[in-house]
């Protein structure tokens, strides 16, 4: 399958093993993008491209601090920096992975290798994130169940593998959605201060107030007049294939439920409008 072509690449050729103390501290990774998949991440690069004090990496991704091949008990940090400019001066570097906060040890990496960084989190509502995850690798050729199969018995191709196994990059359609957990991980590595939580519509509907609310957290100045960015929408193709139903729905509300309100309260994030919930938190 096409994943895991993609990542015998990276950890075979993108990112090397060795040792080497970490960068100076100006040559830092200062903002990290973190999340979710499928959340308007891809938008939130492209918008942080544009910023003049922002120094972009040479690809969005870079897949650094979840990649288990790197050696985490003395890792080797040239790879990472690779990926810039070396003369960028004064900008501040960022990078946007959206695995990181699902991964089980991104964060605690990240921590590691910039204790003063500032984590931006966008979140979709959970149901249509996993759709929308279900269409990109339905359309990519690593999913041929049905969405309704993929979210019942296809989550049984999980039983049993280890948190760092790579079927859980492709098929955890609901276990990405478990926010509340995932929070409450970077909680225990970050202070709040250094997180930014996000509402994906928050970026689509009022890309320029949110913008303004990313700057103020990142201690940055104002973004530039931008264009709405609208990256990588749904596959129409794929969501006709898929017809979920109501039950689909329904499905993943009873899962993520007991989550989401714990994801509310440790966010102060407003979801009483996300199609998923039918009572409220």
């Amino acid at each position: 399958m096409r994943w895991r072509k993609v990542w015998r690449k990276v950890r075979d050729g993108r990112f090397l093993r060795g040792r080497q103390s970490a960068p100076a501290a100006n040559k830092l990774i200062s903002i990290f993008g973190c999340g979710v998949q499928k959340g308007g991440t891809t938008s939130l690069h492209a918008y942080l491209c544009q910023h003049p004090a922002l120094s972009a990496p040479s690809q969005k991704e870079l897949h650094f601090f979840d990649n288990e091949a790197n050696d985490w008990a003395s890792p080797d940090y040239k790879p990472l920096q690779s990926f810039f400019p070396s003369d960028d001066g004064a900008r501040l570097r960022f990078e946007v992975t959206p695995i990181y906060l699902f991964w089980p040890r991104a964060i605690e990496r990240v921590r590691a290798y910039n204790p003063t960084a500032k984590l931006v989190f966008l979140f979709r509502d959970p149901f249509e994130r996993a759709l929308s995850q279900w269409c990109m690798e339905y359309e990519r050729g690593d999913e041929t169940l049905s969405f309704a199969e993929a979210i019942r018995e296809g989550r049984r191709r999980m039983e049993g593998l280890p948190p760092f196994a790579d079927e859980r990059r492709v098929f955890a359609y609901v276990e990405r959605g478990l926010y509340g957990e995932q929070v409450r991980r970077a909680l225990t590595h970050f202070p709040r201060e250094q997180l930014l939580f996000l509402r994906s519509e928050d970026l689509r509907d009022d890309h320029v107030a949110t913008l303004a609310r990313i700057s103020t957290f990142a201690g940055l100045p104002p973004f530039p007049n931008l264009g709405v960015k609208r990256e990588h929408p749904r596959p129409a193709a794929s969501s006709l294939l898929s017809r979920p139903t109501d039950d689909d729905r329904a499905l993943i509300a009873d899962l993520v439920r007991d989550d989401l309100r714990d994801f509310a309260g440790l966010t102060g994030l407003d979801i009483s409008n996300w199609p998923t919930i039918r009572e409220p938190i």
